[in-house]
């Protein structure tokens, strides 16, 4: 029998800006076990000012007074000990729910930053209001836009060897993956590389367009349920994701051509995996009836995605 966990987000279960695999667990749940967890998104200058009738949580600020900076700027909730995970094992994290649960998010655009690094000088912090009842994004010139929230991290912890590493880069590990596709009804897959597997969420997104172009989404605080269940020794290189209606292959490089031709390589040894297809076959079909999407093109080392739908595998 399964149980259901809660993890607030509060100090002693917050880390910021850092996947590290001498991090201890906040929580331990055995395999199959949902866990409801909070995140929360802003340092100090981004929140929004007093007079601007958002509300920011005495959790919140209790994080930034208590919770140490680290290697990048995102505040993540874990790490959560999943028992019986081991090195070269799979952690299956299944999205049950996400939900808004702040009033307010923020958008950043900074110079020498973004896919347009030199085309808008000034830095710019945007508070953008979230009714969270109707689940609407607010833009400040008026336009309502349907919210789609996720995390932008899901990942474990690091090889032991790899020492601390900052948040904003994902690798093999996940972390700050930013496909916008992770919400509720998703199925991420993710290689274990510790014992517990040790697995962290957070940076919190309220809607976000492939590619993240100015730098960040609408960030902001999630409440969100996952279940975590191990696969043993399935020995899986990466991160790869399921959605009710596709398989995802993921991969990431600092040069996006290299990043979209190892998404495409991923997707032909899964169709070769799944349908029994010879490479030549698999290759073509991602031609005709697979999708590659720019993930993201600013946490360093950028994102590609590729979609196939189920059905052209006969799966449901």
């Amino acid at each position: 029998m399964s149980a259901h966990h809660t993890l607030p987000a509060i100090p002693g279960t917050v880390h910021r800006g850092t996947f590290d695999a001498a991090l201890p667990p906040v929580l331990t749940i055995a395999s199959g076990d949902t866990v409801e967890l909070k995140s929360l998104s802003g340092d100090n200058a981004d929140l929004p000012p007093d007079t601007s009738g958002f509300t920011v949580s005495a959790a919140h600020r209790n994080v930034l007074e208590r919770v140490a900076p680290g290697l990048g700027p995102h505040f993540m909730t874990g790490p959560i000990a999943v028992k019986d995970a081991m090195p070269g094992d799979e952690l299956i994290v299944d999205v049950i729910a996400v939900e808004l649960a702040t009033d307010w998010g923020w958008n950043l655009t900074r110079a020498g930053k973004g896919t347009l690094p030199d085309a808008f000088p000034n830095e710019r912090r945007m508070h953008i209001g979230i009714d969270r009842e109707r689940r609407i994004v607010k833009m400040p010139w008026g336009l309502e836009l349907p919210a789609a929230p996720f995390f932008g991290i899901i990942g474990v912890a690091p090889p032991p060897g790899d020492g601390p590493q900052t948040s904003v880069i994902p690798r093999a590990w996940g972390g700050n993956i930013d496909c916008k596709h992770l919400g509720a009804g998703a199925r991420l897959h993710l290689p274990v590389f510790n014992e517990g597997a040790l697995l962290s969420a957070g940076d919190g997104h309220a809607l976000q367009g492939d590619g993240e172009v100015c730098l960040t989404a609408v960030e902001t605080g999630l409440r969100g349920t996952l279940r975590l269940t191990v696969a043993k020794d399935t020995g899986i290189a990466g991160p790869w994701a399921e959605t009710p209606a596709h398989i995802i292959t993921m991969a990431f490089d600092p040069d996006l051509d290299v990043a979209a031709q190892s998404a495409v390589r991923a997707m032909v040894r899964m169709i070769e995996r799944l349908s029994g297809l010879p490479g030549a076959d698999a290759y073509t079909l991602c031609s005709i009836a697979a999708d590659v999407h720019v993930t993201q093109l600013v946490n360093v080392h950028k994102g590609a995605h590729v979609m196939l739908a189920k059905s052209a595998l006969g799966l449901r």
